[in-house]
């Protein structure tokens, strides 16, 4: 199986046409901005002035030669500022969509609750903990580079993780082998970066995604039919 997730594979059109399966990671300004500030001032004593030299002197090379491939990837992680918290530009809370190509062979795009529908979701309340600013989903078709792609969407971060089930819960297409296996993954790595946000979230599952494509390949080329069992 051939993967890639480094944003410099898609670059030649001979590379991509060897590739199973690739993944985007898009981070935007905004957010790249808020963290090099956080990192480089706070950690390393640089003035805002060189952060910003130091950001506009790369952005011709990345714009040119980097940006432009997500448009090939089968499935893009989106980092974007939250909507939640009005003008905010600190990037500690992120609303983060993961993108999926439809009609990629062995892929079948996450959903939530209805698939194909147009889904707004608040679920803060009884079943889940959620303080300031709060958190709320999203899910609908769409458009992405002249494709057609279903979008799932986290603005805000978890409480508690513990309490995560109760969102995968209405999550299908997960490819997980048990019920909870993302819950309990995203516990296993709470002390990652990110693990009580989307980015955390929807690596996870883009994970167990890629562990089900990997199955269906293998067992394709063995001429063996692929394990069905998944959630």
């Amino acid at each position: 199986m051939s993967l890639a997730s480094s944003t410099h594979r898609r670059f030649d059109e001979r590379v991509r046409d060897l590739l199973d399966f690739s993944i985007y990671l898009d981070i935007s300004d905004e957010v790249k901005f808020a963290w090099k500030i956080q990192r480089d001032m706070a950690e390393r004593g640089h003035s805002l002035e060189s952060i910003q030299a130091s950001i506009e002197a790369r952005k011709p090379d990345f714009d040119a030669f980097i940006d432009p491939q997500k448009q090939y990837a089968d499935a893009v992680i989106e980092v974007l500022p939250t909507q939640l918290i009005p003008d905010d530009n600190e990037g500690k809370v992120l609303r983060v969509k993961l993108i999926m190509k439809e009609g990629v062979k062995h892929f079948n795009p996450v959903y939530l609750f209805d698939e194909g529908s147009s889904i707004s979701w608040v679920p803060c309340g009884r079943k889940l903990t959620c303080s300031y600013p709060g958190i709320k989903f999203a899910y609908g078709p769409d458009t992405y580079y002249g494709h057609e792609v279903s979008v799932v969407e986290m603005d805000g971060q978890f409480d508690r993780l513990d309490e995560l089930i109760y969102v995968e819960s209405h999550l299908s297409n997960l490819s997980t082998k048990f019920y909870g296996e993302v819950t309990q993954q995203m516990l296993k790595h709470a002390d990652f970066p990110g693990s009580n946000n989307g980015t955390g979230l929807f690596q996870t599952i883009v994970g167990l995604k890629i562990r089900d494509l990997y199955e269906q390949i293998i067992a394709e080329r063995a001429g063996a039919p692929a394990e069905t069992a998944k959630v």
